[in-house]
């Protein structure tokens, strides 16, 4: 993990920066559930999850040279990510917090629904030191910011390097404070099409209005993406979601995978729906194995989805993608 001269001077192609922690996982009959004193439930897990660990490994696993940053606990869960992050391509420096690691308690339903419950535990005037991150933005190529609060301190040194950054700021309402800086001072914003409900197109079109992002997408579980680009004459498009490859068990990490199919294609280039169809191939993928970030999908697999979702288009199963782009309001 970046332990040579050699490794340390190898360029990040993605840098991320917090967002790591543990999920505890209990599968449950339905969402929600009913008040009872006690249930019974099938096996509950553990699985090193939320939301910078699944972008850092999807990334890696899609093939780029991934760096994260993060702080975690000198405590059993701080172990179990130190060892998955050990186990994978990504180069992992945490700073140790005496506040431990973050965790969630997360219901899923049979169909794969998700309620969860977050413990962030990191006091607010937790900073995490320049001479930590420094060296690592020095070496990126694109920086994902999770939206811990200390994360938000970089943002004044990555603008100085002027690095393009991405975000993911989940059920953002456009209320929020806590996730206003992310909105605002990030190129490309990912959130979840719930937190805004009836008000989506409109908080969507206040981060291009009033920030600097290029592009916003917010997504929306099986019911597709959202996209708005600066460059559009601000026309908001549908994308419809990707037909998983097997039955759907598992919502937790789809967000995550979603932001890195579509980052696969913004780094090398690719045009803006494609990208988007990207990020929904890899996101439909996510939820077909039980657990967080345990259904990673490779570069192979991606690209030979996506031409396998391009023959179901042919075929009438899917809407053509000239289609999917026309405008449509939440």
């Amino acid at each position: 993990m970046g332990s040579t001269k050699e490794a340390a001077e190898t360029p990040y192609d993605v840098l991320v920066v917090g967002g790591a922690g543990v999920d505890t996982v209990v599968r449950v009959d339905a969402l929600p559930v009913p008040y009872a004193d006690s249930y019974g439930v099938s096996p509950i897990r553990e699985w090193v999850g939320h939301t910078g660990t699944g972008v850092a490994l999807g990334c890696a696993e899609l093939g780029f040279a991934t760096g994260f940053l993060d702080f975690i606990g000198d405590d059993p869960l701080g172990e179990l990510v130190r060892e998955r992050m050990g186990a994978s391509a990504v180069d992992f420096h945490p700073c140790v917090s005496p506040h431990g690691t973050r965790r969630a308690v997360n219901l899923v339903d049979p169909q794969g629904r998700r309620m969860s419950f977050y413990d962030a535990r990191d006091p607010l005037d937790l900073r995490m030191p320049s001479e930590h991150y420094l060296p690592h933005l020095r070496r990126a190529r694109h920086v994902h910011l999770s939206i811990m609060n200390f994360s938000r301190f970089l943002f004044e040194d990555i603008e100085k390097l002027g690095l393009p950054v991405s975000t993911d700021l989940h059920d953002w309402d456009g209320l929020n404070l806590h996730h206003r800086d992310f909105a605002l001072r990030s190129d490309i914003v990912f959130l979840s099409a719930a937190g805004a409900g009836e008000r989506l197109a409109e908080v969507m079109r206040q981060i291009i209005s009033d920030g600097r992002a290029e592009v916003v997408i917010a997504t929306a579980s099986a019911g597709g993406a959202y996209v708005l680009a600066r460059q559009g004459a601000g026309s908001l498009r549908h994308v419809p979601a990707a037909v998983p490859p097997g039955p759907v068990v598992d919502s937790n990490g789809a967000g995550d995978a979603f932001a890195c199919g579509f980052l696969y294609g913004h780094l090398r280039g690719r045009e803006l729906e494609e990208c988007v169809r990207l990020g929904a191939v890899a996101g439909a993928y996510a939820c077909t194995v039980e657990g967080t970030h345990t259904a990673l999908i490779d570069e192979a697999t991606l690209t030979g989805a996506m031409e396998d979702q391009d023959v179901k288009t042919a075929d009438g199963a899917v809407e053509e993608p000239e289609a999917a782009l026309e405008v449509q309001q939440p």
